[in-house]
């Protein structure tokens, strides 16, 4: 299976969400289909409820977070104290 290059299908339009990544033609943002699949929904399921989520769609969805994950640094803070 080829990687789908997630920048043929993922842009920012700052009329759009105010700026949020969204898919091309959408209204859908990155973040709300990352959302449905990270609550289970299946790609029948996504495709049923919104046809414009093509197969390589939901991919370049994930390719965007990835590539978006690759390049982020994650410091983990100990947690607060509680305030007595």
């Amino acid at each position: 299976m080829t990687t789908v290059d997630w920048r043929e299908h993922v842009i920012s339009d700052p009329a759009v969400l105010a700026g949020k990544p969204i898919l091309k033609g959408t209204r859908l943002a990155v973040e709300f289909v990352l959302e449905l699949l990270a609550a289970g929904w299946s790609q029948d399921a996504l495709q049923e409820n919104y046809p414009q989520l093509t197969e390589e769609r939901i991919r370049a969805v994930l390719a965007y977070a990835a590539e978006t994950f690759r390049e982020e640094r994650v410091y983990l803070l100990p947690p607060a104290e509680s305030p007595v």
